[in-house]
């Protein structure tokens, strides 16, 4: 495998991004933080449709970078420049994929824990095997929650469930994971691969333009009055209506077939 600490792969209109640290078990340094960045914006130029999000070496992403963390207590930076620093870091990298114009899925196999949990639900469709393992540990270092665990988790798992994940801390399993609507799917590792193609597959070959509004729609919607989602659906439809995929779905719809989208 590649020395380099995050793949990029695109192909078939998937675009998989792979964490590629499996010693330090694909933890958030500063060189994964950059290498996703620097892929996400590759993605942009090419032809995929769908994004898929993933670690190397049986770990999905195991938080925060520790030795980043013992710099900030052995070195005299000062606070406000420690707090820059915590702003220009994770939630940058972490930001960038929630708000990703292309519809992500994280492919949890292994812990995705910390930050690295966060990164999981950053993405728009969480599917985990059943050797994933989730916790919001941020109190087992003494700190507070970051990485947007206070706007990412409850809107998943509700507010009374994300304050017991983060007040005890506590690792979990899949099967609770999607008890609790942390992840979408859960799969056995025989059919885990497959399942995760055959989603990616499915949201690719759909209609791009369309996805693209409809995602940012969707994560706006906590955030307005019925009045207001239901104005912004109404132009994003007028804009859509003009695209060809639009056209090919009605005409399809009418022969009776299924559509051949092309993301225009």
């Amino acid at each position: 495998m590649s020395d380099e600490s995050v793949l990029l792969d695109i192909e078939d209109g998937i675009a998989t991004i792979t964490l590629n640290e499996p010693d330090r078990r694909n933890a958030l340094s500063q060189s994964i933080e950059e290498g996703m960045l620097d892929a996400l914006d590759e993605i942009d130029d090419s032809d995929a449709s769908v994004v898929v999000i993933e670690g190397s070496g049986g770990s999905f992403c195991a938080g925060g970078d520790i030795d980043r963390m013992m710099e900030g207590l052995t070195e005299d930076v000062p606070l406000d420049d420690r707090a820059k620093d915590l702003e220009d870091g994770t939630p940058e990298t972490l930001t960038r994929v929630f708000e990703y114009h292309l519809p992500t899925i994280a492919k949890i196999d292994g812990p995705a824990v910390g930050a690295g949990a966060n990164l999981a639900i950053a993405c728009d469709i969480q599917v985990a095997s059943e050797e994933a393992s989730f916790g919001f540990v941020f109190r087992q270092v003494g700190l507070s929650v970051d990485a947007g665990t206070s706007y990412l988790l409850p809107r998943l798992v509700g507010l009374n469930v994300a304050k017991e994940l983060v007040f005890t801390g506590d690792i979990f399993g899949a099967e609770r994971a999607e008890e609790i609507g942390l992840v979408n799917h859960v799969y056995d590792a025989d059919e885990f691969d497959e399942k995760v193609d055959e989603l990616a597959a499915k949201i690719a070959s759909g209609p791009d333009v369309a996805f693209r509004h409809t995602k940012r729609l969707l994560n706006e919607g906590f955030e307005k009055s019925i009045e207001q989602a239901m104005t912004d659906e109404a132009v994003a439809q007028g804009i859509v209506f003009q695209t060809d995929d639009h056209h090919e779905g009605v005409e399809a719809f009418m022969e009776g077939r299924d559509p051949e989208f092309e993301g225009k």
